[in-house]
């Protein structure tokens, strides 16, 4: 045995002797129970590593919030936006973004449930899709929000957005601007879960 390994051998034997069952070592020479039995405590190891590292991890969502933000029942909005526009799935899907990137974690649901954890209701209160790609865009969306925290409101706002369609704005089409305008809202609410405070007013009409 060479003078470089003369201190693993140690090692090899503690692990043989934690690896050992009850009955004790079977009667084999010592070099064979010292590798055999430290070879099945490694292994053991590395399988128990293994298994825990495909466990997986549940993490409790901050906020929950519908998945597809409704129209108030007296909002203003032309039909054919309703129609054609998916403004509802787009919105909650920049708020579960531009929330993440704060380090908040919203969860969407199909049907809100307020009186538990923290619970976002939205709801659209108005939809303006004027001009066009040759006349020029002006696009606007409101958006009202109630913060509940087990069943009570603690806070509300409101945000609207504008706009005219940005850069390229002439090859934008209607729906593609509104977009515009609700991405910016949802950033718009990811801050205010920051500090949401009462009576906030958020985005354009600040």
């Amino acid at each position: 045995m060479t003078k470089g390994q003369t201190g693993v051998w140690p090692f090899f034997l503690a692990m043989a002797i934690v690896g050992r069952g009850a009955e004790g070592p079977t009667r084999r020479p010592r070099g064979d129970v010292v590798k055999g039995d430290a070879m099945k405590a490694i292994r053991r190891g590395v399988m128990l590593l293994g298994s825990v590292s495909m466990m997986p991890f549940a993490h409790a969502a901050d906020f929950t919030a519908q998945r597809s933000v409704p129209f108030a029942e007296d909002s203003i909005v032309a039909g054919n936006i309703k129609r054609e526009c998916p403004i509802g799935t787009q919105l909650t899907d920049a708020l579960v973004r531009f929330a993440s990137a704060g380090g908040h974690r919203v969860e969407l649901v199909e049907t809100l449930d307020t009186a538990s954890g923290q619970a976002l209701k939205l709801e659209f209160h108005d939809a303006q899709s004027a001009g066009n790609a040759w006349m020029g865009h002006r696009k606007s969306v409101t958006v009202k929000g109630w913060l509940y925290r087990d069943g009570q409101q603690v806070a509300k706002f409101v945000a609207r957005r504008n706009s005219g369609g940005g850069f390229a704005g002439g090859f934008k089409g209607s729906c593609a601007v509104l977009e515009r305008t609700v991405n910016a809202i949802g950033k718009d609410v990811a801050g205010w879960l920051n500090n949401p405070v009462d009576g906030g007013q958020l985005g354009d009409l600040r």
